[in-house]
């Protein structure tokens, strides 16, 4: 016999599944905290960061060394060691390689994902900086931050197969996996687009109301770029058009952007000590700014865990300005480098 029910029993199902809607949205946009400090410790600067949900892992960049986390336990699992300056980490997809940026070297470190042993060096530009994985072409774009130039490496024989300029000095790259590569140009205020099948820019886009932009993250199914910019400034581009869609207020010194596919939430960390956090799926609206500590101008997005890790230290009195370094940096107290855990 059919069931057919009564309006009471539809109104009750109508209402028990708009709750059921309400709550999921209202977890999906509940406040991040604070979860955990994970203690590196050691000496040196930091730069960026880089999670492998699948492994459980996560890579820093820590001076003259990359330090291997277990992101399960926050304990050290390796260190990618004989390095000058590391900047930036890069992951194949076929979870063989690893690939580091080593500004002091002007090289780009292969390693093995399983031993983190050093598999081989790849000449580069001048001070390798930001490094990103294309799967569509399945090659490593290395941002050379000094020269001015990119740096693209065939991961399947791992050998340089092409240098392509760009219009100033360039800072954190994106793929889009259909074979579009992204790039902030810091000194210009532009987002500059690759062909990475034809290894040719194809489009370079003034960023309004951004100074200096840094950290960059891609929204790849809605096709927005959300670059981090000095300013408290957060600029979304369109990733087909390079149209402006909105400029959202963050931080104060931000250097990483990071998105949440899942959740449609873009972030940056900010060197003030904060992290932003925008819906990008209501008007750009910036639902929280929470506090970290001073100096975690840096992140990574775990989307397995839906978690931001930010790096920083204790850092002494900054020196006095010279001709030679007009904005130097403080030093590092030793042993004082840790990861901040945040999630929900």
């Amino acid at each position: 016999m059919p069931f057919f029910p009564s309006r009471v029993g539809a109104r009750l199902f109508m209402a028990l599944g708009a709750a059921t809607l309400c709550c999921t949205f209202a977890q999906a946009q509940q406040p991040y905290k604070v979860l955990d400090h994970w203690k590196i410790g050691g000496t040196g600067g930091w730069d960026y960061l880089l999670a492998d949900p699948a492994a459980h892992l996560l890579y820093i960049t820590h001076g003259p060394r990359v330090e291997v986390l277990d992101t399960e336990t926050g304990k050290p699992v390796a260190a990618i060691i004989g390095l000058k300056g590391t900047h930036g980490i890069a992951l194949d997809a076929d979870g063989k390689y690893g690939y580091i940026s080593d500004g002091g070297s002007n090289d780009v470190l292969v390693f093995d994902r399983h031993s983190f042993k050093t598999v081989t060096t790849i000449p580069a530009g001048t001070n390798p900086d930001g490094i990103v994985f294309d799967p569509a072409t399945k090659t490593v774009w290395a941002f050379n931050g000094r020269s001015n130039n990119v740096t693209v490496i065939d991961t399947a024989t791992n050998q340089v197969v092409a240098t392509l300029p760009v219009p100033g000095k360039p800072e954190f790259p994106v793929a889009d996996g259909q074979g579009s590569v992204y790039d902030n140009i810091e000194s210009t205020n532009q987002i500059v687009r690759f062909d990475a099948r034809a290894k040719k820019q194809t489009a370079a886009w003034k960023l309004e109301n951004c100074e200096s932009p840094s950290g960059l993250a891609l929204d790849k199914d809605h096709r927005q770029l959300f670059a981090v910019c000095d300013g408290k400034k957060m600029a979304v581009v369109d990733a087909d058009s390079g149209k402006q869609l909105a400029s959202p207020a963050i931080g104060d010194s931000p250097d990483a952007a990071g998105f949440s596919a899942k959740h449609r939430l873009a972030f940056s960390s900010n060197g003030e000590g904060t992290l932003t956090v925008v819906d990008a799926a209501h008007d750009f609206k910036v639902i929280e700014d929470l506090p970290t500590e001073k100096g975690a101008r840096t992140m990574a997005y775990d989307s397995g865990k839906d978690r931001i890790y930010v790096v920083t230290a204790q850092l002494g009195p900054r020196p006095e300005p010279t001709a030679q370094a007009p904005r130097p940096r403080p030093a590092v107290v030793p042993d004082s480098f840790q990861v901040i855990v945040i999630g929900r």
